[in-house]
Parts: structure tokens; C-alpha cells; sequence
């Protein structure tokens, strides 16, 4: 489980790890008809070098807030 706060229609896209072992996402895509979330799930894929398919929001998707699940082996 990672805690994850979003930042939609930043300049640029970037993901960023806090020190409290959460991560700050900024997004250019706005927080509409779900664009934001997909955005997310494809930016912290490639972060974490796994699939789109094998993260999933678990709580918070309508919220900056979102709590991601990865599958087991990252």
C-alpha cells in the first residue's frame, strides 16, 4: 500500500517521495471524467517499474489523498 497526494494540472509531470515514505504526484491533467486518476496510475507504473495492471486505486479516487495498492513482487 502506498499513500499517495496528487497535485493535478501541475506544469509538468514528476513524482516525488516525502520523508515520511509517502509520495507527491503532479499531474497535467485535470481532475475530470477520471483523466487525473488514469494519469496517476501510468505515472506511478513507470515510477515503480511495474504495469498499469498491477496497481489499482484502493481509497480516495474523488480525493487528492488515494491510498494505491501494487501487487505482491514490487
Amino acid at each position: 500500500m502506498i499513500e499517495v497526494v496528487v497535485i493535478p494540472r501541475a506544469s509538468r509531470p514528476r513524482v516525488e517521495k516525502m520523508e515520511d515514505g509517502t509520495f507527491r504526484v503532479y499531474l497535467k491533467a485535470a481532475p475530470e471524467k477520471g483523466r487525473a486518476n488514469s494519469e496517476l496510475l501510468s505515472g506511478m507504473a513507470g515510477y515503480l517499474g511495474v504495469s498499469t495492471g498491477d496497481i489499482s486505486i484502493i481509497r480516495g479516487s474523488r480525493s487528492r489523498k488515494k491510498l494505491i495498492r501494487v501487487k505482491e513482487g514490487y
